[in-house]
């Protein structure tokens, strides 16, 4: 097992050089919030990085492949994506959608790479949770019920992968797409507990999660958050879908 870790570790480490990327980034400031799951009214602190405006897109991920071949269609080891892969491209390097329409059915292990290719990396749970707190005008706009509802209505809404970056609003940080768009990785999606007082807990058993789900929600009323949380628990790493996308984050360097 050993071995076979080491190895799956330096095949998916690949050297890569830091690759152009077009989409800008914006700081969040950071600060303290209380998590959907987790022990009871245990708030966890979220410091200062820098994320994506956009969710990275068709074009982005083009240029992407076209610098790494190994990450194209027909080239990608099935340990790191399943067969839904870039399922809506024609062929290596035709998108069937908009340039600038999301780039989805990619798996976690392809984002992850590209983000590190530009020297970045996947927004953590609370990173993400944190930053999509926010509507227009406040940073946690949660108890306001048109934000809610604006969330759950989209839910409810087909195929806006399809649609353009940048169509829904700007949100306080600055920042667009977080609801209304599609779905994004995390980079530690896998590590949503139920079972367990804490949800860092990552030694249970993630095929819990559709049994045990309402088991430590710190606000049962909040089923939007709730049904982000019960995908990321359904997902592993070389799955894909069609509504599920990415952006990048980065440290804030000292």
């Amino acid at each position: 097992m050993k071995l076979y870790c080491t190895a799956l570790f330096l095949t998916l480490s690949f050297f890569c050089e830091l690759t152009a990327q077009n989409n800008k980034m914006v700081l969040v400031k950071g600060g303290v919030y209380l998590p959907l799951y987790g022990a009871e009214n245990k708030t966890v602190k979220v410091e200062p990085f820098l994320m994506d405006i956009y969710p990275v897109t068709n074009a982005d991920y083009l240029k992407f492949v076209e610098e790494y071949p190994q990450w194209k269609k027909s080239n990608v080891k099935p340990l790191f994506a399943d067969k839904s892969y870039l399922t809506n491209w024609k062929d290596d390097e035709t998108f069937k959608g908009l340039p600038n329409a999301p780039v989805t059915n990619v798996s976690w292990f392809a984002a992850k790479k590209y983000c590190e290719c530009q020297g970045q990396r996947l927004p953590t749970i609370d990173e993400w949770e944190f930053t999509a707190m926010a509507n227009e005008n406040v940073p946690d706009a949660r108890t306001v019920e048109a934000y809610n509802q604006y969330i759950l209505n989209w839910y409810e809404t087909p195929k806006t992968f399809n649609n353009p970056i940048g169509e829904t609003f700007k949100n306080y940080w600055g920042i667009y797409d977080l609801h209304g768009l599609v779905w994004e990785w995390t980079l530690d999606f896998n590590s949503v507990l139920i079972s367990g007082e804490s949800r860092k807990d990552v030694d249970k058993d993630s095929n819990l999660f559709c049994g045990s789900a309402a088991i430590g929600a710190s606000d049962l009323m909040n089923y939007a958050a709730f049904m982000r949380y019960a995908f990321r628990g359904s997902m592993k790493a070389r799955y894909s879908s069609q509504n599920l996308g990415f952006r990048c984050a980065k440290d804030v360097e000292n």
